[in-house]
């Protein structure tokens, strides 16, 4: 059982040497504590001799692997010296000082590459503890702003796994449970049962106060308890006080303490090193033999891969076979989970990509660009007119011609073609994207990523062709027949009724169902009443409105969308902003929202805007028409362009 520890030095070392992560959860004890918490001292104390940095701040900046070893003569030797003894001690901390500068510069830097330091003496147990950076709220000299975040996720990479023991130190005149030491301690062994509390700074209480309930176990307890020490004083320190004397002057401490008397035997840093040795050991005895399988494993493992290298030939046309099909079903699989969408932790949280994005371009950017379809409806009269009169010829028609419908409506939806395409280009242009970005990874191999994005990016090209000629045929059937006894088409009679229901109902066809949520700033309102700011806008079938947060328990506003258009509003040459602007406002002139004529709202980017206008869409609010009218009876009416596309034409209808 004694030859325990130095075994796991050795593997310790052995991947420290190698310069390797150590994949190996090997048993080991990680001290723990704020700075100043006295785990230099209790270290010291250990080894009986002064060889630890000293100093105001942060003073411990790399981990330190402390391995004391039971032996005849008193040196130390550091890893990175191998065969070079120090025998002064004065040597060593000089030594660990330089190291750390080396690493992390001169001016209070941190790094998690540690420090193999072993510490041969007469006085010391075999034991093997880990000194971690002290935890720190303020940044100084070329630490980083979020030195603090850092120091505790190095801390928590050696007492996360499951086979570090923890050795939480905390000063006795702070209170326990603000302890820094136990609160990591409590996030990665919420059971408390991997740590060993050790409580500093006993003679420093103030006068008529005690840690006796803390050392018998009573407050916070763990599983392991509570161990008391008393360390020099910082005059001590400064005063070259023997470390032999500083134990006795403890042990005296607990002896003639009235509320430490009684358990003097299980106090002090004599006890403290037996009992982690005691602990070390047992540990280390309990956890061999999943170390020893994990070992076994890996080993398995490695004498496999090698054994392939054995009759390795660099020529070998198989092997290269191999890996390239192993790149290729990478290929395949990260690309079918960028299009088709997974929840994986390699999701992008940034932006819209791959399929979610293919995802908008169809049910937003399509539906969108066939509304915003330009068509002036005076120009679509006129046309109407002539058609009528140019198939009448000399005569007189007493009716409509079905031959004048069918020509101004197919030009109608002729029109579906330009944004219909556009969407197919948009798409084949995202899956170029996402093209590139699957092949990344074979960046080692750039003919291989040449050829590869090649043929991927000729097949789409080959698919988009065949695409557009799907769709162009599937507009053409559209074109080679009208079906007037649709269940869609709405003929004269149905047209008047569904008008006249609506304005009697004020009804939507939605009802009134939330359609989207987010934020959006609006522009116009004066710095009296606040001024432009972001509110949470909630958009339904029937109204708008938005609130002061996303929390929407105080309404700012609720505004109907009856009667609404939607315009773009362009930002002037003196504007110093550079979020995208469109406007709510009524085409009779009347206040949307108080005294304003229009509500001013913008987004940080044109994407933004555009999910929004398509939203609105679904809302019944449709963009304001490009061309200004003539004729007030005509302002206010949905864009016919889209009715005659999708055969719903109503005031197209009732000209005939």
């Amino acid at each position: 059982m004694d030859n325990l520890i130095p075994i796991v030095n050795k593997l310790q070392d052995a991947f420290t040497s190698l310069g390797v992560h150590m994949q190996l959860d090997l048993p080991q004890i990680a001290v723990v504590g704020g700075q100043s918490a006295g785990k230099s001292s209790v270290l010291e104390n250990f080894v009986g001799k002064d060889f630890l940095p000293r100093g105001s701040g942060i003073v411990t900046r790399r981990p330190l692997i402390l391995q004391l070893i039971h032996g005849v003569t008193e040196y130390g030797e550091f890893l990175h010296c191998k065969g070079k003894k120090f025998l002064n001690f004065d040597e060593i901390r000089k030594e660990i000082e330089d190291e750390t500068d080396r690493v992390t510069g001169s001016n209070k830097g941190i790094s998690n590459i540690p420090i193999n330091l072993r510490v041969y003496s007469p006085h010391v147990l075999n034991l093997t503890l880990i000194d971690l950076p002290g935890l720190t709220k303020v940044a100084i000299g070329d630490q980083p702003v979020d030195i603090e975040q850092q120091i505790k996720q190095m801390i928590f990479q050696f007492i996360r796994k499951e086979t570090c023991l923890i050795l939480a130190v905390t000063p006795a005149n702070t209170d326990l449970a603000n302890s820094d030491a136990l609160k990591l301690a409590k996030e990665v062994d919420p059971q408390g049962v991997r740590t060993i509390g050790v409580i500093t700074k006993l003679d420093l209480m103030d006068e008529g106060t005690d840690a006796r309930d803390i050392l018998e176990n009573k407050l916070l307890p763990l599983r392991r308890g509570y161990i008391g020490v008393v360390n020099r004083s910082q005059k001590d320190i400064e005063g070259r006080k023997d470390i032999h004397q500083a134990l006795a002057a403890e042990r005296k401490f607990f002896l003639s303490h009235s509320s430490y008397r009684h358990m003097a035997d299980r106090l002090g840093t004599p006890y403290l090193q037996r009992v982690l040795n005691q602990q070390l050991t047992n540990h280390i005895r309990d956890t061999l033999p999943g170390l020893r399988d994990k070992l076994q494993k890996q080993m398995l493992t490695l004498e496999k891969e090698v054994e392939e290298f054995k009759h390795f030939q660099p020529g070998d046309a198989s092997i290269k076979t191999k890996a390239m099909l192993q790149m290729i079903q990478q290929l395949q699989s990260d690309f079918e989970r960028t299009i088709e969408g997974s929840g994986s932790a390699l999701v992008n949280t940034n932006e819209l990509s791959g399929g979610a994005k293919i995802n908008r371009i169809f049910h937003e950017r399509l539906r969108f660009e066939i509304v915003k379809m330009a068509c002036d409806e005076k120009e679509l009269r006129r046309e109407i007119s002539f058609a009528i009169r140019n198939i009448h010829g000399i005569r007189v028609g007493l009716f409509t011609p079905d031959m004048a419908f069918e020509a101004i409506v197919k030009r109608q939806i002729a029109l579906l073609k330009e944004p219909v395409i556009k969407c197919v280009d948009l798409v084949v242009q995202e899956l170029s994207v996402v093209v590139r970005m699957c092949t990344a990874k074979m960046g080692r191999y750039p003919r291989l990523r040449e050829e590869t994005e090649r043929i991927i990016t000729t097949h789409v090209r080959q698919r988009e062709h065949s695409c557009k000629e799907q769709i162009l045929l599937l507009i053409d059937f559209e074109l080679a027949y009208m079906n007037t006894n649709h269940e869609d088409f709405i003929g004269f009679a149905n047209a008047q009724n569904k008008s006249e229901n609506a304005n009697k109902t004020g009804t939507r066809q939605l009802g009134n169902q939330v359609i989207r949520k987010g934020h959006m700033v609006i522009q116009n309102l004066g710095i009296m009443k606040g001024g432009s700011r972001p509110y949470w806008f909630v958009l339904t079938s029937e109204s708008i409105s938005w609130y002061k947060d996303e929390d929407e328990k105080e309404k700012k506003f609720m505004l109907p969308l009856d009667g609404l258009k939607l315009r773009d509003i362009e930002q002037g040459f003196m504007s110093m902003s550079r979020r995208v602007t469109f406007a709510l406002f009524s085409p009779d002139g009347r206040n949307v929202y108080k005294d304003y004529k229009q509500l001013e709202l913008s987004c940080e980017t044109v994407e933004d805007v555009e999910s929004w206008k398509a939203s609105f869409l679904r809302a019944g609010v449709y963009p304001e028409k490009q061309e200004t009218q003539e004729n007030g009876d005509e302002e206010g009416q949905e864009p016919s362009c889209h009715k005659c596309a999708t055969k719903t034409s109503r005031s197209t209808i009732l000209l005939w």
